[in-house]
């Protein structure tokens, strides 16, 4: 076998890099597209094409295959061996075990190329996430991630767990359209265990912690009145699922802040507003401590901000009966969200009208529901539209308003039923 010094610096300048550190520039810009967060240096580099290299980091391996299309071992590096019998390069049980469940060898019939290339499209579908309609995108996304799983077992070496991370990924994203978006949430939890499934083929336990989190959602969410103990129970089970295996990788404390807040979402499902304020508390406190620089969070982890952990602290205070706590809240989160943060724009909205309602305005309440209707209106958002319902049935007492009258007129006409009844 070629030396790395032979294989790697011949690469290298055969690619145009004409120095260590545009070959580390590449490679940093070739993990932020692939979904990576990792600073490559020259010394990196430089300790690559030595006579003597050592084996690359595991997300360093992954990069290195993205850049180069072709296996880790390819690139000139030798696997390190350890007493006690071979140790194949890179998460070596994931690939016994694909080897096991669909015979041979398990040296693949893909190129390794294919890997980071399916992580493009991954990394492609989930940014369109915030614009494209969910119907049509969730359709695309839940294929690419059946595609994957189905590809997964054909591709050699190292890249197989890059392909493992990119199906938990687009699996991760099908499930939130599904769940969110389009309010199925019999399609969206065989989506979720695919994402856990791919993710334990990765062992990324941060996309593993995601997945359970995600599940935890539905037995929250779900109109059962009658088997309220039993959902609370699972709910709860999964969230210290996805804590345990949170903890088992390096979770960055936007992470944390983010379970925090998902826990407290179960908390107000099961109406315990009391232990979701104190969850929101120390969610917060995370977020005061969370530095990017030092520790920062998985690209995918787009969903979560300041805002929207202050969005989920204004529904737990209305669920509280703090009306006018939950309006100084959420009209700072509304000042707050981007502009292309539609969706969370509506939700916002009609939490707004439900602390209008709570301080006995249904004026107010009316003109924000107005508001989020006319965006869904555009982007169709079902939890969203709940949000409204449920609003709209808290007006009862004033149906007699001009304005609730002109919100019914919004709320029943041909294109909102429709969208409704289609979702």
């Amino acid at each position: 076998m070629n030396s790395p010094e032979n294989v790697l610096r011949s690469l290298r300048v055969a690619h145009g890099y004409r120095s260590q550190q545009a070959l580390a520039d590449a490679l940093n810009a070739a993990a932020n597209e692939i979904g990576l967060r990792v600073q490559i240096t020259d010394r990196t580099v430089r300790r690559w094409e030595s006579p003597a290299p050592p084996w690359p980091q595991a997300e360093h391996a992954r990069t290195l295959e993205a850049l180069f299309g072709r296996p880790i071992t390819e690139l000139g590096f030798t696997p390190v061996r350890q007493s006690g019998g071979d140790v194949p390069p890179l998460r070596s049980g994931q690939q016994e075990t694909w080897a096991a469940r669909h015979g041979g060898a398990g040296t693949g019939s893909l190129p390794a190329s294919v890997a980071s290339e399916f992580m493009q499209a991954t990394t492609a579908y989930r940014r369109m996430y915030w614009s494209v309609p969910a119907a049509r995108l969730e359709r695309l996304v839940a294929e690419h991630a059946a595609l994957g799983w189905d590809l997964m077992h054909q591709i050699p070496g190292a890249s197989r767990s890059l392909m493992a991370r990119a199906v938990a990924e687009a699996a991760l994203t099908a499930g939130r359209l599904e769940f969110f978006d389009l309010q199925q949430p019999e399609e969206a939890q065989p989506s979720f265990a695919l994402a856990l499934q791919a993710a334990a083929e990765a062992g990324d336990h941060l996309l593993g912690g995601a997945a359970l989190a995600h599940m935890a959602f539905a037995p929250a969410f779900a109109a059962d009145a009658e088997r309220v103990d039993v959902r609370s129970e699972e709910a709860r089970d999964k969230m210290q699922a996805a804590r345990a295996f949170v903890s088992r990788g390096e979770p960055s404390a936007e992470m944390l802040a983010w379970l925090d807040a998902v826990e407290a979402e179960v908390e107000t499902r099961f109406d315990n507003p009391g232990r979701a304020l104190e969850l929101i508390e120390h969610a917060e406190q995370c977020y005061a401590e969370y530095d990017p620089e030092k520790g920062p969070s998985p690209v995918w982890l787009d969903w979560f901000s300041p805002a929207r952990l202050a969005g989920f602290k204004g529904n737990t205070l209305i669920a509280a009966g703090r009306g006018q706590a939950a309006h100084e809240t959420l009209q700072h989160v509304l000042a707050e969200l981007p502009a292309e943060a539609i969706k969370q724009r509506a939700v916002v909205l009609a939490d707004l009208a439900a602390a209008a309602v709570l301080e006995r305005d249904p004026a107010q309440a009316c003109a924000y529901l107005d508001e989020a209707l006319k965006l869904l209106g555009d982007h169709w958002y079902a939890t969203a539209m709940d949000r409204v319902k449920a609003v709209r049935r808290s007006l009862r007492e004033w149906d007699s308003l001009p304005q609730v009258r002109a919100l019914d007129g919004q709320l029943y006409n041909w294109h909102t039923m429709i969208r409704s009844i289609a979702r």
